[in-house]
């Protein structure tokens, strides 16, 4: 590529007729502007790596692989252009640019103020982004950007002259390559200049823990109109070949697609849509307007008028962290935030069946793809690495396996069993009995590997575990596979230094099948109820009445050992029990104890007994409620994460089990304490992964799928 080039292109089909500019916009989801802005979109970039937070909260939609934010109103330098993109390389976010494409108005060779009529507006609105600028003179500019496919986001501006005097306006575009400063990062965007804009290649990257290309992915803008194009190193400059009259009273309009592609393939499948989105947006453009009117209606069913908001950016942040198909993602997904750097390119499990539950509140077929997408990866019976495991569902997946150099890919261990649940819960707001028919037989695989893989002895009550992988190669790795397996990866429960050991676990012929913790955890063997009776409910509406039965008593049979053996009267809680003991006391009371409420497990007396102590100042019941670890406990720390900090899904399980047992105001009371004092969730903040139960922080990650997925059915209920 030289330095410099400046390229003339035209082309008839890229042409917008004229009469395109006299449609009328698509109407905006019902009371759209009662939810501008519930989560703050303002914000850029000041270098190429995101760091392991990113503190800019994006925008995607669509599953695009590829997000955007709005300039902040008090930085002129970035009026006229959409934050970003942020794109994915693969499992890692990286800024492209700040404002890769910032638009530049001109006339008769001067470039005019954005903001020479006052202070813009940059707002957030369902589903998509908008700037209004004042130019003085009576011209305005607006841009709105909405995600048009799971690869391409499409941007419409629109001049108006309501002045006197006709304008002669030409539009340009400006934009710089946010270069990663490290090799061979550093030197893997090329930017050039293409017949309709400019595009970024990326070239061939293995960094296992950082950056990850094949060298086949590219960023391109596409303009509507014929274009000039200059490049110069990282930079370019766009304008059109012919400037927009507006006579007075006038609008013009014009668009560009901004499209990000993994392969070629995907390119060639993606060209005619742009080509037609480009040519004709009206029809796009109003089924996206339509689809986010669903969104907001459904999400906001049920919910009081004041909380509706908190709804809303539920539904955002959800549709934001929702990545389509990709390398060795084969169904749509949603990662569990696009913010933290560990989360953005992979699925999983216990994520998913939350996040499905939610989800299915807005778009039951979204929800219904999340599932396939960690069942795509359900381990078969004639697996070469691992057959020992058939049924099992990985840890998490993501765009690169181990053989394709991926390492965050992790089969050590599974995560708690609640897919029959989801699933059940997916077909009740969407009503497809395909559902049930194609996710049974998955779903009995699932519960026969619990069974026999971690039973250690044999009496029909499961421990957490961990699989025999070459990373479980010692007793510690072991033991800390096994705590990820339950999803609370440090809760005290789990520590080696009180008592927590690994056992082997070996079939009849002597053969070993995995690791088991020591002890039988109470979550486990509720969620196993829970999902066997969602088991019966499945087989019952499949017509399989006998096996239904099955379940159903296979369910009762453990819920009596749940309540039996894991139940402390004199502390009044459920703990884990040891092998052939009694309830584990002396490591304390954690959140854990509230899935047998949750499951419908507990008998009213321990429910009774929980209740006092989810209703404890002293306890569960701190200003944010339901803390992981009781705060009563030795144990408890606010901000480590599974050692105090309040998560909102466990939250959601102590509620509803709250609710199950007929303590709805205590419930009530408790929602509406969580809801106002954890920070941020009232206002523009983003839904956190957790909470310092005692001051209301937000710690951890922003933007957090399962946190927005149950928050959902929380409001509504």
């Amino acid at each position: 590529m030289t330095d410099r080039r400046t390229l003339l292109r035209a082309a008839a089909a890229s042409l917008v007729p004229a009469a395109a500019w006299t449609v009328a916009p698509p109407a905006l989801a019902a009371g759209a502007e009662d939810y501008a802005d519930v989560l703050d979109l303002h914000g850029a970039p000041t270098a190429a790596e995101t760091g392991e937070l990113n503190p800019v909260n994006v925008f995607a939609d669509q599953g695009a692989w590829h997000a955007y934010a709005l300039p902040k109103a008090e930085d002129p330098t970035g009026y006229g252009g959409f934050t970003g993109p942020l794109y994915i390389a693969q499992e890692y976010p990286w800024w492209l640019a700040r404002q890769f494409t910032r638009v530049e108005l001109a006339e008769g060779g001067r470039v005019l103020d954005l903001a020479a009529g006052g202070r813009p507006e940059l707002t957030a609105l369902p589903g998509l982004l908008r700037q209004r600028y004042d130019l003085g003179g009576g011209l305005r500019l607006s841009l709105e950007l909405r995600f048009t496919s799971h690869r391409t986001a499409y941007v419409r501006g629109e001049l108006t002259n309501a002045g006197g005097n006709a304008r002669r306006i030409t539009v340009g575009w400006r934009g710089t390559l946010l270069r990663p400063a490290a090799e061979p990062m550093h030197g893997a965007p090329v930017l050039s200049a293409t017949g309709s804009g400019v595009a970024v290649a990326f070239g061939r990257v293995r960094n296992t823990w950082s950056y990850l290309t094949d060298g086949t992915e590219r960023f391109e803008v596409s303009h509507d109109r014929p274009v000039r194009v200059t490049v110069d190193g990282d930079s370019y400059r766009t304008e059109t070949a012919a400037p927009l009259q507006l006579a007075p009273g006038a609008r013009q309009r014009f668009g560009w697609a901004e499209s990000y592609t993994f392969t070629e393939a995907e390119r060639a499948a993606e060209r005619p849509a742009v080509a037609e989105l480009l040519r004709r947006p009206e029809p796009v453009l109003a089924a996206g307007a339509a689809r986010w009117r669903r969104y907001v209606a459904s999400a906001t069913a049920g919910v009081p008028a004041g909380r509706r908001r908190l709804a809303v950016k539920a539904v955002q942040t959800l549709v934001t962290n929702w990545r389509s198909a990709a390398g060795q993602l084969k169904h749509d997904g949603i990662i569990p935030s696009i913010s933290y750097k560990w989360f953005t390119g992979g699925l999983w499990a216990w994520d998913t069946w939350k996040q499905a539950v939610g989800t299915a509140r807005f778009d039951p077929a979204l929800a219904a793809s999340q599932l396939r997408s960690v069942f795509d990866h359900q381990i078969r019976p004639d697996s070469a690495e691992r057959p020992q495991d058939a049924g099992m569902i990985p840890d998490c997946v993501f765009y690169n396996a181990p053989a394709q150099g991926g390492g965050n890919w992790n089969e050590r261990n599974s995560k708690p069993p609640l897919a029959a649940w989801a699933v059940w819960q997916v077909y009740l707001r969407g009503g497809d009995g395909a559902l049930l028919r194609e996710f049974y037989p998955k779903l009995t695989a699932y519960q026969a590997w619990w069974a026999r893989c971690r039973d250690h002895d044999g009496n029909g009550v499961a421990e957490y575990g961990a699989t025999v992988d070459p990373g479980n190669d010692n007793t510690e790795d072991t033991r800390q596979a096994a705590a990820w397996e339950s999803g609370m990866d440090n809760a005290p429960r789990f520590d080696a230094a009180l008592g927590t050991t690994v056992v082997e676990n070996r079939d009849a012929g002597g053969r070993q099948v995995g690791y088991s913790l020591g002890q039988e955890s109470v979550d486990l063997n509720a969620y196993l109820v829970a999902d066997r009776r969602h088991l019966a409910l499945i087989a019952g509406r499949l017509g399989l009445a006998a096996e239904a039965a099955r379940w159903t008593a296979s369910a009762e049979e453990l819920a009596a050992k749940v309540r039996q053996r894991f139940f402390d009267p004199a502390s009044g809680w459920f703990h884990d029990a040891a092998p052939g003991g009694g309830p584990l006391v002396a490591r304390g009371r954690g959140i854990e104890g509230v899935v047998p409420l949750w499951a419908r497990v507990a008998t009213p007396q321990q429910a009774a007994a929980a209740r006092a102590h989810l209703t404890d100042p002293g306890e569960f019941a701190t200003p944010v409620p339901f803390p992981t670890v009781a705060k009563s406990s030795p144990y408890f720390a606010a901000q480590e994460y599974w050692r105090g900090p309040v998560w909102l899904d466990q939250a959601y399980f102590g509620i509803e089990g709250l609710r199950a047992y007929g303590y709805r105001r205590e419930a009530a009371e408790l929602t509406d304490r969580l809801l106002a004092n954890a920070a941020g969730l009232a206002g523009e903040g983003p839904i956190m992964e957790n909470y310092d139960p005692l001051t209301g922080q937000a710690l951890n990650s922003t933007n957090f799928s399962w946190s927005a997925a149950l928050l959902l059915p929380l409001l509504a209920e």
